[in-house]
């Protein structure tokens, strides 16, 4: 009896797919970027407590200027929006430090090699710092300075120095105070990156920006006494008043002048950046 052995059975082959490198759904992007800056900005406990306090300051203090005012006394002649806002001095400098601690205490924690490592080009960390911390500097200063001009005139009402929003300047001046202490706390932003150190930075600032235009004043000549109204706080307080002040540059070129000086800063901390190793 024959026997048939059946056909072995073949197993059918499928040939593999070629590898491909799973597609990251991370990519770098300026929205990305400018998130992460805001999220560390708005976690840190001193970022809030810091521009509180600075609101609080300008706000009391023109509280107090407002409800002590008489007519006729010696602040009679003041701006009504520099009068107001005279607590804008006080602010600013908790302002200008908080900038500073932006750039400078990421260095000072060892964090700024987080960021650059997660973004190798670096730049893009630099200005979005510049870009959210500036936002949010201009929005609570505006917010501080519309709210203190609005509260003090409760008490001035019927003072020789009563105003309103409509009156002219008024609200170029509010805005111009909010924006002249944004710019130079991108002014101190730009020192902190730039020197990377917190105590460097500040006492370059009061050495350089605050104390170095009066040392210079001090020089009898009329040159020096011209350039010094484009300083940065000679600028600043030029932005901040609602009728012209003598001897202060124009609104408008001294806006110009700060641009430029907060643009230099930013541009040397962005050059040190490029260049120096973390």
């Amino acid at each position: 009896m024959n026997t048939t052995t059946p056909p072995a059975a073949t197993t059918p082959t499928h040939q593999a797919p070629p590898y491909r490198l799973p597609s990251t759904p991370y990519r770098i992007t300026p929205s990305r970027i400018l998130r992460s800056e805001w999220h560390k900005l708005r976690s840190l406990r001193s970022t809030w407590i810091t521009l509180t306090t600075a609101a609080a300051l300008v706000l009391g203090v023109g509280l107090i200027m407002g409800g002590t005012y008489t007519s006729g006394g010696g602040d009679s002649d003041v701006d009504v929006v520099v009068l107001t806002l005279y607590g804008s001095l006080l602010g600013q400098l908790c302002v200008i430090v908080l900038g500073i601690l932006v750039t400078a205490g990421e260095y000072a924690t060892g964090m700024i090699r987080s960021s650059l490592t997660a973004v190798p080009t670096r730049l893009p960390v630099l200005w979005a710092k510049a870009a959210v911390f500036s936002v949010t500097v201009l929005t609570v200063m505006s917010t501080t300075a519309l709210t203190t001009f609005a509260a003090a005139q409760l008490f001035l009402h019927d003072t020789d120095q009563a105003a309103s929003l409509t009156d002219p300047g008024v609200l170029r001046a509010l805005a111009g105070n909010a924006v002249g202490i944004t710019l130079l706390s991108l002014i101190a932003l730009g020192l902190g990156s730039l020197l990377r150190s917190v105590p460097g930075a500040i006492g370059a600032f009061i050495g350089g920006v605050m104390i170095l235009p009066e040392v210079l004043g001090m020089l009898p000549y009329e040159t020096v006494e011209r350039a010094l109204t484009y300083f940065p706080t000679q600028a600043a307080g030029a932005l901040g008043s609602a009728t012209p002040i003598p001897g202060t540059a124009a609104p408008g070129p001294a806006l110009l002048a700060l641009c430029l000086w907060a643009a230099a800063t930013l541009a040397a901390a962005a050059l040190s950046l490029r260049h120096r190793d973390a």
